[in-house]
C-alpha cells in the first residue's frame, strides 16, 4: 500500500544533498524547492526568518489546497546542515547511501525533505484522496531551531496537527515526549588588579565564576531534567587579576515545573557566589523552546500509529533528549509529533541512510495524508 517511485526518490536524495546548506546558507536549497513545489502546484511562501538572524533565506510556508472538509495537516523538515557539509559527494551503494568519508551526507534532514517531495508526486500521480496539507520547511534548525523561532507565524494556515520527519531510529517510532530547553547567560564580574604587586585589591572572576560551578547541580539531574555550563571564557593575561568572565549555560526537561527549580538553582547559586566574593553578576534568561509531551491515545500520536501500522510496522513511542522544530509547533498550539526516518550517525562524516529506509519514509508520508480522512 501506497507506493513511491523509489529510483526516483533515490535521484532526488541525490540531488539535494549535493547543494550546499549550512545554517543560514539555505538560499540555493530554497530556490530548488520553490521551483520544484510551483511545478507541482503547491502554493509556497517565504518568510522573513531569515532576515531576522543573519541568514540569506527564510522558511517556506507552502499549501497543497485539499478537501476542506478534511483535517488540515503540517509536515515540516529542516533545509539546513550542520559543518562539514560543504561540496558533499554521496556515494550509492548496494542498499545505503554514504557520503565519500570527508563530509556529512545531509540525510538529516534532506531524507525528510526528499521524502515530501515525492509524497506530493504520489498524491498527484495517483490521484489520492487528501486534506489540505502544509508544508513548513525550515531554516536554522541545526543552529538552535532559528527558523522556526523567528517563523512568521501569520503566514501559516490554521492546522490540525503536525509530523515533524526529522528522528533517527528506524520507521514506526514516534517521537512523543522531548525537553523544554532554557538558556542562561551570565556575566560575572570582578576588579582588576595586578596579580603580582597587589593581587589583594582584585576579586577575580574566575574564581567567582568556579565557585558558583562548583556548587551547582548540573549533568544528569534526574531521569528528566539535565543542566550544563557549555562555555566559559575569560581573562586576557596572566599577571592581571580577570575582572570579568562569560558563561553559557542550558538546562533541558520534560516537565515545565522542574526545568523552572533548574534555572532558580543555577541563578540563585551565581548570585550566591557574587554576593560572598562581594561582587556582581549579570544573568540573563531565555526559554528557547517548549516541551512536547503527548500522551498514546493523543489524536496526533493515534494518527501517526495509524498510518504506521498501514505500512506493516508495529508503531512505538519514544522520549528524545534534544529539541527540533516539532517543539516549536507544539509552544505555538499546534500538536506535533517527531517521525524517525531511519538516517544514522548524524553529524559525523560516517552518515548514512539504508535505501529501504528512505523509501519507506516517503511511503509513511503519504500514509499519513490518508491517515485524517
Amino acid at each position: 500500500m501506497y507506493q513511491v517511485n523509489r529510483e526516483r526518490l533515490i535521484q532526488t536524495f541525490l540531488e539535494l544533498v549535493q547543494i550546499n546548506s549550512l545554517s543560514r546558507d539555505e538560499r540555493n536549497m530554497a530556490d530548488r524547492l520553490t521551483r520544484e513545489l510551483q511545478s507541482l502546484g503547491v502554493e509556497v511562501v517565504e518568510d522573513t526568518a531569515g532576515e531576522k538572524v543573519g541568514g540569506n533565506a527564510g522558511n517556506l510556508i507552502c499549501t497543497l489546497k485539499g478537501d476542506e472538509s478534511k483535517p488540515t495537516i503540517l509536515f515540516t523538515c529542516h533545509m539546513d546542515t550542520v559543518a562539514p557539509g560543504l561540496n558533499i559527494k554521496p556515494q550509492l551503494l548496494e542498499d545505503r547511501i554514504t557520503s565519500d568519508g570527508t563530509t556529512i551526507l545531509g540525510a538529516d534532514d534532506k531524507a525528510g525533505v526528499s521524502g515530501i517531495l515525492e509524497m506530493v508526486r504520489t498524491l498527484k500521480e495517483q490521484n489520492l484522496e487528501h486534506g489540505t496539507i502544509v508544508l513548513f520547511l525550515t531554516m536554522g534548525e541545526e543552529s538552535g531551531l532559528l527558523g522556526s523561532r523567528h517563523a512568521d507565524w501569520e503566514k501559516l494556515p490554521k492546522v490540525d496537527m503536525g509530523f515533524a520527519f526529522d528522528s533517527n531510529g528506524p520507521i514506526g517510532k514516534v517521537v512523543t515526549q522531548s525537553p523544554a530547553q532554557s538558556r542562561i547567560e551570565v556575566t560575572m564580574h570582578g576588579k582588576l588588579a595586578h596579580a603580582g604587586v597587589n593581587p589583594e585589591a582584585g576579586i577575580n572572576a574566575i574564581n567567582v565564576a568556579a565557585a558558583a560551578i562548583s556548587r551547582m547541580k548540573l549533568g544528569r539531574i534526574n531521569e528528566r531534567t539535565t543542566a550544563n555550563i557549555g562555555n566559559f571564557h575569560g581573562g586576557d593575561a596572566t599577571n592581571v587579576v580577570c575582572d570579568k568572565v562569560t558563561i553559557a549555560a542550558e538546562a533541558r526537561s520534560l516537565v515545565l515545573d522542574e526545568l523552572d527549580a533548574q534555572v532558580k538553582h543555577m541563578v540563585d547559586t551565581f548570585n550566591e557566589a557574587a554576593a560572598e566574593f562581594n561582587t556582581t553578576c549579570d544573568i540573563n534568561v531565555q526559554r528557547m523552546y517548549s516541551n512536547l509531551n503527548h500522551d498514546v491515545d493523543a489524536p496526533v500520536v493515534q494518527t501517526a500509529f495509524k498510518a504506521v501500522r498501514s505500512l506493516g510496522f508495529e508503531p512505538t513511542t519514544m522520549a528524545s533528549g534534544g529539541g527540533s522544530d516539532a517543539n516549536i509547533l507544539n509552544g505555538q498550539g499546534i500538536p506535533t509529533v517527531n517521525i524517525a526516518i531511519g538516517y544514522e550517525k548524524i553529524h559525523t562524516v560516517e552518515e548514512f541512510i539504508r535505501l529501504n529506509d528512505l523509501e519507506n519514509g516517503a511511503r509513511l508520508l503519504v500514509a499519513m495524508t490518508q491517515a485524517v480522512l
